[in-house]
């Protein structure tokens, strides 16, 4: 038990650390080959904030454990905005100004809803991993064509100012942190994987449990960091751009390329209770966000609160029925 809350310990560390080298280095890289400032944002630091869940979850469904592939990227949606996005709040009352951001809150209303459908037989197939990595490609392919063509929006200025942040490494020095990044966050996850699996057995809890809490708030640790810098900074646009971006990320290319290693029986827990949560938060985040008769959405301090005291509720009672 000692050795497998130690393995978790130090492959989050680790898996965080990692991440957070591996965007420097690829980025620094993209730089290099004259990839233009906002694809490099859109892009690379997409992918790279998360690679944690990508990776943990792609090991996951390899090792036949899709209970944490599926709870990792459930789980890390319902942490990024119960969790992070409450907490910022609190720090840092959040206007949503960016009109890209407010094209992309119904597409992730539409992506969960798209979600629960594939998931309504309790399986993921390879055709409904399809679905989603091609539903993630056109998602991709809309954001780049957008940023292109809204340069003067509030969220492209925060993206380029954050990448002015990153530090401009020699050639040599990027992909070095590139390939070392990736390899230890390959070898972090499988490392957090195994710790995972041998305390569920412990404790005799399924591993859908501990993916939708202990995983799941892990892997999540770099938009925790990411969108309370930015809400320090006065980012904030970033801020909530980093909660939607991940999800979209979490349930089109998390959960599809898992599905597509390994096809995955569903929990029937994952639809009526997880997903159901998750469909609530993200149509919070639209009311919210969006603003409808007023040009800016709102986030103060109150519905922050009302955020956090959700994730702890969802917690509370997942913990509960776990006994």
């Amino acid at each position: 038990m000692l050795l497998s809350s130690l393995a978790i310990i130090v492959g989050l560390l680790v898996l965080v650390w990692a991440a957070d080298r591996f965007v420097d280095g690829a980025a620094a890289t993209a730089r290099h080959f004259g990839m233009p400032q906002l694809l490099i944002g859109i892009v690379i630091i997409g992918f790279g904030t998360s690679a944690p869940e990508m990776i943990v979850s792609a090991l996951s469904a390899l090792n036949g454990t899709p209970g944490i592939a599926l709870g990792n990227a459930y789980g890390s949606n319902i942490t990024n905005i119960a969790l992070i996005l409450g907490f910022t709040a609190l720090i840092t009352p959040i206007a949503v100004n960016s009109q890209v951001l407010k094209r992309e809150l119904p597409i992730l209303i539409f992506v969960t809803a798209l979600s629960a459908y594939l998931l309504y037989d309790m399986q993921v197939t390879r055709i409904d991993a399809l679905i989603l990595l091609a539903v993630f490609a056109l998602y991709m392919a809309w954001s780049i064509q957008q940023g292109l063509k809204n340069k003067n929006d509030p969220l492209i200025a925060d993206v380029q100012e954050e990448l002015s942040e990153i530090a401009d490494l020699p050639l040599n020095k990027a992909i070095f942190w590139v390939i070392i990044g990736l390899i230890l966050l390959m070898a972090s996850s499988q490392l957090l994987v195994w710790g995972a699996v041998q305390v569920a057995q412990y404790f005799g809890v399924s591993d859908l449990i501990i993916g939708l809490t202990i995983i799941a708030v892990g892997t999540s640790l770099p938009e925790l960091a990411s969108s309370l810098a930015a809400a320090r900074k006065g980012e904030v646009d970033l801020a909530v751009g980093n909660i939607i971006g991940s999800n979209l990320f979490n349930t089109l290319a998390v959960v599809g390329i898992a599905g597509a290693i390994s096809p995955m029986n569903v929990a029937k827990e994952v639809f009526s209770r997880d997903i159901l949560v998750m469909s609530g938060l993200t149509l919070a985040l639209f009311v919210l966000g969006y603003g409808f008769k007023k040009s800016t959405g709102k986030i103060n301090r109150p519905k922050g609160f009302l955020l956090l005291l959700s994730y702890v509720a969802y917690n509370t009672y997942l913990f509960y029925t776990a006994l």
